[in-house]
Parts: structure tokens; C-alpha cells; sequence
């Protein structure tokens, strides 16, 4: 596949380019309702947590919540990524969203009903995490068909946006709604927003995997399996490079687990201070998103990821030195917008530089990689915090991440000359 030049009014733009909204029906009515959607998914996260804690008073039993959710999705990730190399992914992708939808009815009766049992709650998160390891590849290895190849770095930064708006606002939502409502409001909410995916998927064209016939790829006979998908990436160094360099980020510098420590021990805050310091880095990566424009001038994608997740580190290494609170805020905030520039152009690598039939199984590599890289990092930064000092892990994680991707780049020649006009998986 070739790569496209940026168009002349490209080479002006400084905030998000919405072309692909406007120029496609179809991409356009995908993103509004996975706009919806993942506003209401935030308000059942924290809704489902603020029941937790409302049935049991643990902290611990809430932390588990997240665990639930952490196992289907790796185990099922790379799974919905063979199968939305093999199926419709039109219907695939109807499946998960028409699941999930039932899920939070089921959660809303529940609660009408006065059923208020931990194993339920835990029941219905295992759940909801297996329809969205289902959804998500197939939905993401949709887009490329959607809109033009010229378009998907657009594309993928409007999508940041989406996700980024939904963590930020669907929790503040909840917690509202669950105070005034309570929890069956919020839940039902959750299940009439999935309508709008669900109306979104419906008016989609068909879209099974076109069979290119990569070489080697039994998809293209008519099956997908998930370790010809491993093998698969483990024969395109570039973009294996790119998941090796976002691993960097989210296992050698990731202070998320800090945060209710820091915000005590460096600020003298509370838990309003560890809500600043989570929502920092989100706002950031939103911004990321909003001020995109420029990135249109850049054709050496994979110089630009490997610059973003330097970047990252620094960002968190000079965190970890602050100790005023509005400065160590604004840290938190270029990381962010640094995480999500090297995700838009990942995302972007992936689509245009992997056959249309190996999509699914590359999306579901990084469903695993994203669901699993922040919790193995927040392990690593717990121990060594716990060993050393919360400083040490911060500060220390940070310029690890960056030395690590200096030493890595020198490795990854290829990612280096990574050419947009010329993409070589």
C-alpha cells in the first residue's frame, strides 16, 4: 500500500481535522455512537465501583472490579481480533455492542429489583469485559474501510478524542446521576446509550476481511487463527517496534498506583488532589486529540512515536522531581498529550501498513497491550516505591522509559526511517 501526501490546507491546521466526519456517513454515524457509548460504559465503571464499596466497605473488593475486567479482556482480546479476521465484521461488532446493551439492562433490573450481591456485580464486569475484546478489534479494523487511506491519521485522532471524553466525562455523569438517582438509573442510562452504537453498527455496510492473501495467512483460506497473527507481527518489525515502544511507557513509567501516596506525602491534599492528579494526564491526552492539526505535516511516523513516548518519560520524570501541586499537574498533562500523539500515530502504522485481512488480530495485540501493559507498570512502580521511595519510582521510571527508548531506537532502524509515503510493516 502506498502511502498519500497531505493536502495543501493540511500543512496550516493546528487543531483536529474533521474531514472524515465530514466527507463520511458511515464514519461519521461510527463515531457518534461510539461517543455515546463510551460515556455511558464510564458511568457504569464507576457506578459498579460505588456499589461494590456500598455492599462491602472494602477497599480491596473494589480493586478487584478492575482485576475481573483485566483477565477477559487479555484472554479474549487476541480472540475477537481472529475473529474479526474471519467474520463479518459488521455483525461481529453488532454481537458485542447488542451484549453489552443487554449487560446494563440486566445490571439496571437488578438494582430496580433490590438484588445486591459482589459475585453478580463481579459476574456482569467479566462479561462486559469479553463483549468489549470482542467489539473492539473488529470496530477499529473497520475504519480503514471506511474512509480513505489520506484520512486515517484524522481518523484515529478523532477517535482519541472519543475515548479521552468518555473517561473523563461518563465517571462525573455517574457519580452524579448514582447520587441523585441511584445506581439503576445510571446502569439503565448505560443501556439505551449503546442504541446509538448499535444503530451506528446497523446502518453499516457488510465488511468481511478482504482476503489480500498475505503470504503465509491461512485467513486468506478462509480462517484466522491467533498465533498466525503473532506470527504475523513477529515478522513486520516495525510495527512489533511500535508495541515494544509503547511496552516502554506503561511498564517502566507508570505512576497512576502513586497517586493517592504522592498526593498526601508531596501536596499535603486528599482525594480531591488524587482526582486532579488522574485527571491530568486525561485532559492532556483530550488535548492531544483537539490541538492534532499539525501532525498531518509528519511523515516519519515511527520517529514520531518513538520521540512521544521519550517524551512520556520525561514528562514523568519531571513529575516526580515537582513538589507544587500546579506544576506537577501540568507534568501529568504533557504526558498525556504525548501518550495519545504516540497512539495516533500506532494506530495509524497499524492500519496502513497491515493487510486489511490481519487487522482484527493486530487491533486485539493491542487490546492485550493496553488492557494489561498500565497494570503490570503499576505493579512495577508499587514494588520499587515500596523498596525505594515514591520519588525514586517516578523520577527513576520516567528517565528509564527514556533511556530505554533512545537505546531502542538505535535498534529499531527501521521504525526510525519509517516513511508514511513509503509504509513498510
Amino acid at each position: 500500500m502506498t502511502g498519500v501526501r497531505p493536502r495543501p490546507e493540511e500543512k496550516r491546521r493546528v487543531f483536529a481535522d474533521l474531514t472524515p466526519l465530514r466527507t463520511s456517513a458511515d464514519y461519521r454515524r461510527l463515531w457518534f455512537g461510539n461517543t455515546v457509548s463510551w460515556i455511558g460504559q464510564g458511568m457504569t465503571a464507576l457506578a459498579i465501583s460505588l456499589q461494590v464499596y456500598d455492599i462491602t466497605g472494602s477497599a480491596f473488593s473494589v480493586g478487584l472490579v478492575g482485576l475481573f475486567s483485566l483477565v477477559p479482556l487479555v484472554v479474549f482480546g487476541l480472540y475477537g481480533g481472529a475473529i474479526a479476521d474471519t467474520v463479518d465484521r459488521r455483525a461481529l461488532g453488532l454481537a458485542g455492542a447488542s451484549g453489552a446493551a443487554v449487560l446494563s439492562a440486566v445490571l439496571a433490573g437488578a438494582a430496580f429489583a433490590g438484588f445486591h450481591h459482589v459475585w453478580f456485580l463481579y459476574a456482569i464486569v467479566a462479561l462486559q469485559a469479553v463483549c468489549a475484546a470482542l467489539n473492539s478489534p473488529a470496530r477499529s479494523a473497520m475504519i480503514p474501510r471506511l474512509i480513505p487511506a489520506e484520512q486515517l491519521r484524522a481518523a484515529n485522532a478523532l477517535n482519541s478524542m472519543v475515548m479521552t471524553f468518555g473517561t473523563l466525562i461518563g465517571p462525573s455523569l455517574g457519580g452524579v446521576i448514582v447520587g441523585f438517582a441511584g445506581y439503576q438509573t445510571a446502569y439503565l442510562i448505560d443501556a439505551l446509550a449503546f442504541f446509538a452504537s448499535l444503530y451506528a453498527m446497523w446502518r453499516l455496510p457488510s465488511m468481511p476481511p478482504e482476503r489480500g492473501g498475505a503470504k503465509g495467512d491461512p485467513a486468506a483460506r478462509g480462517r484466522a487463527s491467533v498465533l498466525d497473527g503473532l506470527r504475523f507481527l513477529g515478522t513486520r518489525p516495525n510495527l512489533r517496534a511500535t508495541f515494544v515502544s509503547d511496552l516502554f511507557a506503561m511498564i517502566l513509567a507508570q505512576p497512576k498506583a502513586l497517586f493517592p501516596a504522592v498526593a498526601v506525602l508531596w501536596f499535603g491534599g486528599d482525594a480531591k488532589t488524587t482526582g486532579l492528579l488522574v485527571a491530568a494526564p486525561a485532559f492532556g491526552a483530550l488535548m492531544g486529540g483537539v490541538v492534532s492539526g499539525w501532525q498531518s505535516r509528519v511523515r516519519h511516523h515511527g520517529q514520531a512515536i518513538l520521540i512521544a513516548v521519550a517524551a512520556w518519560g520525561l514528562a514523568i520524570a519531571a513529575f516526580g522531581l515537582s513538589r507544587n501541586l500546579w506544576v506537577g499537574l501540568l507534568c501529568l498533562a504533557v504526558a498525556g498529550y504525548a501518550d495519545t500523539s504516540s497512539m495516533i500515530f500506532r494506530n495509524t502504522m497499524m492500519q496502513v501498513a497491515a493487510p486489511d485481512e490481519m487487522r482484527g488480530r493486530l487491533q486485539g495485540v493491542f487490546v492485550v497491550v493496553v488492557a494489561g501493559g498500565p497494570r503490570l507498570g503499576d505493579f512495577v512502580s508499587g514494588t520499587v516505591a515500596d523498596l525505594t521511595s515514591p520519588a525514586v519510582a517516578i523520577t527513576g521510571g520516567g528517565l528509564a522509559c527514556a533511556l530505554a527508548i533512545v537505546l531502542f531506537s538505535l535498534y529499531a532502524r527501521g521504525l526510525w526511517r519509517y516513511d508514511s509515503l513509503d509504509p513498510k510493516p
